[in-house]
């Protein structure tokens, strides 16, 4: 699938878009003044992808930020 290219601020504004289009499998280089910045995928397609934890299975709703970094 071709990598679909999206603007910073537009990922900003619409985020939850975005993120349902990489659970569908899409994927975007998302970009600030015409510059790539970062590749939004989803860790499944990226073989250099090393999990370290999941957090889903302390708790299937995640785990808060600040809990996590307390313990730093």
């Amino acid at each position: 699938m071709k990598e679909k290219i999206v603007g910073l601020k537009e990922l900003r504004k619409n985020i939850e878009k975005y993120a349902k289009g990489v659970e569908k499998g899409e994927e975007y280089i998302v970009a600030r003044k015409s510059k790539p910045l970062f590749k939004l995928t989803s860790p499944e397609k990226e073989e250099d992808w090393e999990p370290i934890i999941d957090f889903t299975k302390i708790n299937n709703e995640g785990v808060e930020l600040n809990k996590i970094f307390s313990k730093i």
